[in-house]
């Protein structure tokens, strides 16, 4: 919503998605750093960032569900042209944030981890 005014409603909620995906995850790899420096830690990582990449793909799907998210879609053709071509966007959207979530989040919780080193153990 910050970007918006500065980089228009195009361009603005997708750069603004795209730095709370990966602000998100930093902050998921500092918090769970030493989970993640226990385990093999691309493979934690690697999981923790699927998982994210699923709940992206049930919160996309629900956004149809909101109030009327796409007329200019809806000034095509015919009931099945508009269905058509609204699953097709909704699919381009679901594609398009998922790469982000998994991208941004593979590298986020990483950097994330990176920041927090493990606590040597005094035995």
């Amino acid at each position: 919503m910050v970007l918006v005014p500065a980089l228009g409603c195009d361009w603005g909620p997708t750069v603004s998605s795209a730095v709370s995906f990966l602000l998100t995850a930093l902050i998921v790899g500092y918090i769970f750093a030493g989970k993640i420096w226990e385990e093999a830690r691309m493979e934690a990582i690697a999981r923790i960032t699927v998982l994210a990449g699923a709940l992206m793909i049930f919160y996309v799907i629900s956004v149809p569900s909101l109030a009327d998210w796409a007329p200019a879609i809806k000034e095509v053709w015919w009931v099945g042209g508009w269905f058509t071509v609204e699953s097709m966007v909704l699919a381009r959207v679901i594609f398009i944030n998922v790469v982000m979530v998994l991208v941004l989040g593979f590298i986020g919780s990483y950097v994330g981890s990176m920041l927090r080193k493990p606590v040597k153990s005094q035995k």
